[in-house]
C-alpha cells in the first residue's frame, strides 16, 4: 500500500521510524458532469462576477475576507511564511486514557506501520501501550501544517486520529435545547426500551445500502432498463403520544425477540423428525 507520509514517532530520546496510510476506504461514487446531447465533458471558467468576462489565470490572485468586502491578498510567499516548522515527526507530549477524548475531535483515521529497520522499537511501544491501557497525544506535520493527533493501538497497530484542535469545535452550549419535562414513568418505560436495544457493537450488521442500490440502478439503467421510483406514502401529521408510542415499541421489540425464525423452527421440525425416526429403527 502506497504511503501518504514518512516520518517518525518521536518521544524522550526514542524514535521510531514510521509510513502512514489510510486506514479508511469510504463508499463514495465520483460522478462526471456531461453534455447531454454528445456526452462531451463539461469544463468550468473563470468569470468575473462584476464585468461577467473571463478571467485568465495571471490575473487571479487569493484573498482572505477579513470583514464584509474588504479583503487581504495572500501570494506563495505569504503561505510560506505560516509554513509549518519541523520535520515530518509526531512529537509525543503525553500520554492519556482514551476514554477521556471525545469523539468529537477524531477527523480522520491512519494506520502509521513501521519502516524498515523499525520493527522492534515499534513493536516495544505497541506492547507498552497496550499494557498501560493508554493513548498518546501529540502534534505532527503534514503538507506544511501542523496538526493535533493521537495515537492509540488496533489490532497490534498503531493508529493514528488527525484531532480538530478546542477552538475548532463549537461547544455544545451553543445549540443545546431547553429541558422539557418527563415524568417518572416516561423516563423508567425510555429505560426500559433502552434495555431491550442494548447489546455489543459489530460495525459488521451495517450495511451502507444506498450506495448499494445506486449502483444496482446504475447496472439496470446501463443494460437500458427503465428505472421507475415509487412515491413514499406520507403518513398523516398527528401529535405523537409519547406513552403509548414507548409502549408499542417495548411491546414490539420484546415480541420480535420470542419469534422463532423460520430457519430454527425448520431445524427443529426436521431434528424432531429425525428423532421419531430413529426410534421407529
Amino acid at each position: 500500500m502506497r504511503a501518504i507520509w514518512s516520518g517518525t514517532i518521536s518521544f524522550g530520546l526514542v524514535s521510531i521510524p514510521v509510513r502512514m496510510v489510510t486506514a479508511v476506504s469510504e463508499h463514495s461514487l465520483h460522478f462526471n458532469l456531461l453534455h447531454r446531447k454528445d456526452s462531451s465533458p463539461i469544463g468550468y471558467e473563470k468569470v468575473c462576477k462584476e464585468e461577467n468576462k473571463r478571467v485568465p489565470d495571471d490575473e487571479i490572485v487569493k484573498a482572505y475576507e477579513v470583514s464584509k468586502g474588504e479583503y487581504v491578498e495572500v501570494d506563495d510567499a505569504d503561505f510560506e511564511a505560516a509554513r509549518a516548522e519541523g520535520y515530518h515527526a509526531f512529537d509525543i507530549s503525553a500520554f492519556v486514557d482514551v476514554d477521556e477524548i471525545d469523539p468529537i475531535y477524531f477527523e480522520h483515521s491512519y494506520y502509521l506501520v513501521p519502516q524498515d529497520g523499525g520493527e522492534k522499537v515499534y513493536t516495544l511501544l505497541v506492547r507498552a501501550m497496550e499494557d498501560a491501557g493508554l493513548a498518546a497525544v501529540g502534534t505532527f506535520v503534514m503538507r506544511e501544517r501542523e496538526h493535533l493527533g493521537c495515537l492509540r493501538i488496533r489490532d497490534g497497530v498503531i493508529t493514528l486520529e488527525r484531532m480538530y484542535f478546542a477552538d475548532e469545535v463549537r461547544p455544545a452550549a451553543d445549540v443545546k435545547p431547553g429541558r422539557a419535562r418527563v415524568s417518572a414513568k416516561e423516563l423508567e418505560m425510555a429505560a426500559a426500551l433502552i434495555d431491550r436495544f442494548k447489546g455489543a457493537f459489530d460495525p459488521t450488521k451495517y450495511k451502507d445500502t444506498y450506495t448499494e442500490k445506486l449502483l444496482g440502478v446504475i447496472k439496470r439503467k446501463q443494460k437500458g432498463e427503465t428505472v421507475t421510483v415509487e412515491e413514499p406514502e406520507t403518513p398523516e401529521e398527528e401529535a405523537p403520544d409519547l406513552m403509548a408510542a414507548l409502549q408499542a415499541s417495548i411491546e414490539a421489540h420484546s415480541a420480535a425477540r420470542k419469534a422463532p425464525s423460520r430457519r430454527s423452527s425448520r431445524r427443529t421440525s426436521s431434528g424432531r423428525r429425525s428423532s421419531r425416526s430413529r426410534s421407529r429403527r
